[in-house]
């Protein structure tokens, strides 16, 4: 595979169109590392892939938005044996949320009490899934973990819950022996992330295509 074809396009119905996609992408990034931070203060537990960066972290002493950073660029380099194609928003995944997640650890102080914590874990989930129906509709490509779940699912022909299952239950296994977080907040995340999802993503990509469409040229 060539570089050119291990690039996905940039497509746009205008310069503008362009503009506000790259701004809707960066926002969503922005948001989706702010909605870790405040998970991850919540004191509840994590996301998987958090489990694993926590568990990293605690383990290497560095900060968790940079071991967030780092887990991106390791499973961009498992993209390569699967061929995925790399976009922008890819990129920009692995650079922009660490740095959010730990600027937000950095302004919120962990919370007095459970009750406290539990609910900045939900606000930071539905946060979270907001966050990636931004990224997502604006089309510049998959995160970094999503691309490998897709990669996986088209080089083996399993189905999607069976891969995204190993993977993640791959994860918050090794996370944990590391040290990671595992608590109710694993178990809701799981449970609630797909559904909050389902409602945000298709809502947001409607208001955007529609939003491509006017600024299209006539």
């Amino acid at each position: 595979m060539n570089l050119r074809s291990a690039i996905l396009p940039v497509t746009a119905t205008s310069r503008r169109d362009l503009v506000e996609r790259l701004v809707q992408l960066i926002v969503g990034l922005v948001l989706y590392g702010v909605a870790l931070g405040l998970m991850v203060r919540g004191g509840i537990g994590v996301a998987p892939w958090d489990v694993l960066s926590l568990g990293i972290a605690t383990q290497t002493g560095l900060g968790y938005g940079a071991v967030t950073n780092l887990v991106a660029v390791v499973v961009l380099l498992l993209w390569i044996p699967l061929r995925q194609r790399v976009g922008i928003g890819t990129l920009l995944n692995a650079l922009l949320i660490g740095p959010s997640a730990d600027l937000t650890l950095l302004v919120v102080p962990d919370p007095p009490s459970i009750w406290v914590g539990a609910p900045m874990f939900v606000v930071g989930l539905v946060l979270l899934a907001f966050a990636t129906g931004l990224y997502i509709a604006a089309s510049f490509g998959p995160g970094p973990r999503d691309g490998l779940m897709t990669g996986l699912v088209r080089r083996t022909g399993w189905r999607v819950w069976i891969v995204r299952t190993l993977i993640e239950g791959s994860v918050l296994l090794i996370g944990f022996l590391l040290g990671g977080p595992v608590g109710v907040g694993t178990v809701l995340f799981a449970l609630g992330v797909g559904p909050l999802v389902g409602w945000f993503l298709p809502r947001i990509t409607r208001i955007r295509a529609e939003r491509s469409r006017r600024l299209a040229p006539v």
